[in-house]
């Protein structure tokens, strides 16, 4: 890599992270062991553990109705059809659960933080059947985290004093060593921490571009629903751009014929915060992998100058 055009992406950048070039750590910049939330940079967790819960054979199928593990889903929205009992793990991994909103499920997109708070407490509690103050001891660490090589204690409880659990801190190094388990297609040395297949749906399916955006109708939750960061009701926050793939960002086409991120590799994909603020890339032509947090990234435009920067500095052999 050119370690001048490295300087000149990280001073567009800015904030801190790491580059990580054929497996190596090839450039860092700030405190890249410093933790930090990764907003909502975490979901792809969420999306490896739930297809390592279908994997190990907890779940039998993306199609199960979750109502199993949540039973007041049976009695709500009588007048919109009890649609919210056909809801599937499908529908909260892809984001089309029309939850809190008056569409059915698989109808419609909507970006809503309170069905992946959703999906992240059935997951945890139910399908594991771990209480949040053991997720990272019981889950976490030894199911992922440690098998890659974690250095800075990485955890999915600690964010607001543990009050808002599911939104993971972590240091920029080791938010690339998850990357780069999935550049790896699963494997961590001889180890295979998830099947390729599982990498591959996760990575490679966005939504088709044709699949509507949610309206502003709201519907009732069940009781007690938390939010994993948005307030708004309904909530229903951002278009899915044709790149919107198991709760990662891929480079997909838009409507307008467009890719995402036109000066990036076709391969790229993300997981995204606050905006780009947050980030973790891979880019498997390029065998790269990049995290970066608190940047000056805070738009898809603003990622696409960053990417066209980071792609400048690879020298191709």
């Amino acid at each position: 890599m050119d370690a001048a055009l490295l300087r000149e992406f990280t001073g567009f950048v800015g904030g801190r992270g790491v580059v990580v070039r054929q497996g190596v750590l090839a450039f860092s910049w700030g405190e890249e062991s410093r933790r930090g939330d990764v907003a909502s940079a975490c979901k792809p967790i969420f999306t490896h553990f739930l297809f390592r819960a279908l994997s190990d054979g907890r779940l039998d199928s993306l199609d199960d109705p979750i109502l199993h593990w949540e039973p007041r889903l049976q009695a709500l929205n009588p007048e919109l059809g009890f649609k919210d009992r056909r809801i599937t793990w499908r529908h909260l991994v892809t984001q089309t659960s029309g939850y809190g909103l008056i569409e059915a499920p698989g109808t419609v997109f909507a970006y809503n933080d309170w069905q992946i708070a959703l999906m992240a407490d059935l997951l945890f509690t139910g399908v594991y059947g771990v209480d949040w103050s053991q997720v990272d001891a019981r889950v976490l660490t030894p199911l992922l985290m440690e098998p890659i090589g974690c250095e800075d204690a990485p955890s999915l409880v600690q964010h607001a004093g543990g009050k808002q659990p599911g939104r993971l801190w972590i240091s920029p190094r080791d938010f690339a060593r998850f990357g780069l388990l999935y550049l790896r297609k699963g494997r961590w040395k001889e180890q295979v921490l998830l099947p390729e297949h599982w990498v591959t749906q996760a990575t490679h399916t966005p939504l088709p571009v044709t699949l509507p955006r949610a309206g502003n109708q709201a519907a009732l939750m069940v009781p007690g629903q938390r939010t994993l960061g948005s307030q708004k009701l309904p909530d229903n926050q951002t278009e899915h751009f044709g790149s919107y793939s198991f709760l990662w960002w891929v480079n997909g086409v838009e409507s307008s014929g467009l890719r995402h991120w036109p000066n990036a590799p076709q391969d790229t994909y993300a997981a995204l915060g606050h905006g780009g603020k947050r980030a973790l890339w891979i880019i498997p032509s390029l065998d790269l992998v990049v995290s970066w947090n608190d940047c000056a990234v805070e738009s898809p435009a603003q990622e696409n100058d960053a990417l066209q920067r980071l792609v400048a500095s690879v020298r191709r052999q």
